[in-house]
């Protein structure tokens, strides 16, 4: 409960900093860099070309980076962005991470982007402004990405699009294309060490027979997969995956996998996120516990063929 408190005084000392009426020519130049941004996004996203995307995401990287030198920029919206660049701030408005990827012509993608943060070391010292830039080194890890932890310069890179509030910890819900044939999704963790350096990775997993630092997903690039966190049951939702037969070669084929109809979920335990299989998806009213396993021969089909 102390915890609590004390994250949340920082808060409003951290709003009331951020909250001066920012500086007009500093505001102008924002938008006016804004601009070049949204014209650069059209090459460096939507491009045939893989060298033009790839020359001008360099220049659309530096331009962001001499945007965010501005502590005036952290409540700047960006809005002429949001399609191709995922911008967010958690609750107490203390950080923001920002993430983008360029798409290569051999299926792979590059992953960029930053976190914004404000900090504050000791009681007796006013907040700071500080600016952390994610360097993606995930094609050159050896370890399995759900073991693996790292700082910004040693960034496992995706594209985050969902922020799930903590206290110690925050949870990013994350898609990476990965390659033409396999995608994947991610269940990452983030936390600010004492000296504000930011961290990703954390055990705050309960599962049988693993102790993960993040969760990865593996499936087909032709189908879609469920990932998302519902506030009202405090619980991310998943889709199940498996292969598209029992062929027991397809094991571990990810290009064979994909949802299969049902559904598991890590339920806020605590501290802690807990596995709990096959809920219920129709049953408003289930609080996703492990008792409440539902049974096939009750529930309505996802999909009735005429």
């Amino acid at each position: 409960m102390l915890r609590y408190w004390i994250k949340i005084i920082f808060s409003l000392y951290v709003q009331l900093v951020i909250a001066k009426v920012p500086n007009d020519s500093i505001y102008h130049k924002i938008q006016t860099l804004e601009m070049r941004l949204k014209h650069l996004a059209e090459y460096a996203f939507k491009s045939k070309n893989e060298q033009q995307r790839l020359d001008s995401n360099k220049v659309f990287f530096q331009l962001f980076k001499e945007i965010f030198q501005y502590p005036e920029s952290f409540q700047y919206p960006f809005d002429s962005l949001k399609k191709d660049v995922s911008f967010l701030m958690n609750k107490d408005k203390t950080f923001r991470i920002i993430t983008w990827n360029v798409p290569k012509n051999d299926g792979t993608h590059l992953y960029f982007g930053f976190i914004q943060h404000w900090f504050k070391e000791k009681k007796n010292e006013s907040v700071t402004y500080r600016l952390h830039t994610l360097i993606d080194v995930s094609n050159t890890l050896k370890n399995s990405p759900e073991t693996y932890v790292g700082k910004p310069d040693k960034w496992f890179g995706m594209l985050y699009y969902q922020i799930i509030e903590g206290i110690d910890y925050w949870i990013l819900l994350g898609w990476d294309g990965n390659e033409k044939l396999i995608q994947r999704k991610f269940i990452d963790v983030l936390y600010f060490k004492k000296d504000g350096t930011p961290i990703f990775g954390k055990d705050v997993f309960k599962m049988p027979k693993k102790n993960p630092k993040r969760i990865m997903f593996q499936y087909s690039s032709d189908v879609v997969m469920t990932l998302r966190y519902e506030p009202k049951k405090n619980a991310i939702v998943f889709s199940h995956l498996s292969p598209d037969s029992d062929d027991p070669y397809l094991k571990n084929q990810y290009q064979f996998y994909g949802p299969d109809g049902s559904f598991d979920a890590f339920v806020k335990d605590k501290d802690k996120w807990k596995l709990v299989e096959d809920i219920d998806m129709r049953n408003p009213d289930d609080s996703y516990s492990p008792s409440k396993k539902p049974d096939p021969k009750k529930q309505k089909p996802l999909y009735q063929p005429k």
